[in-house]
């Protein structure tokens, strides 16, 4: 059965337009990734947990301060390999430089037998829709749609959990 993740949306508006906050994964995998490669801050439901909490919790975890506001459902995708991903946007502003994010250790070199630890989440940054949508995992390309639509009053979807 796919997983299903829960995530939260930054966004505020600048000068140039809506900016959106997208995380880059760490560990040696994605470490000469860039575009097609950032994320909203996301992570795994715990069982019967609900699915904002969920998101909320995760962006603690993973950028190391909490997130208040008004959030708003944009909604579920599903991304390649079939993981679900249910998010919600929320107009906040979050300073890239205080990022704190919590790690995950794996055998690396692979097969070396060495265990090294890791950020999940390596840096964030603020960008445009345009560079986002470069920027951003091909999958969670509609939740920027979605933000979009709402920046123009026509969002109107709704998310379980």
């Amino acid at each position: 059965m796919p997983k299903t993740s829960a995530g939260l949306l930054l966004f505020r508006e600048s000068n140039d337009g809506l900016e959106v906050l997208l995380a880059h994964p760490g560990g040696p995998y994605w470490a000469k990734k860039d575009d097609g490669a950032w994320t909203i801050p996301k992570g795994e439901l715990e069982d019967g947990e609900d699915s904002l909490q969920a998101a909320r919790r995760e962006f603690e975890e993973e950028l190391g301060q909490p997130i208040e506001g008004e959030f708003i459902p944009l909604g579920e995708i599903t991304q390649a390999g079939g993981k679900r991903v249910m998010a919600w946007a929320v107009r906040a502003n979050f300073d890239p430089a205080a990022l704190r994010s919590n790690v995950f250790t794996i055998e690396w070199p692979p097969k070396s037998g060495r265990q090294q630890e890791f950020p999940e989440v390596d840096r964030v940054s603020w960008y445009d829709l345009a560079t986002a949508r470069r920027k951003i995992l091909p999958g969670q390309l509609p939740l920027l749609e979605k933000l979009r639509g709402h920046s123009t009053g026509t969002l109107n979807v709704e998310c379980p959990g």
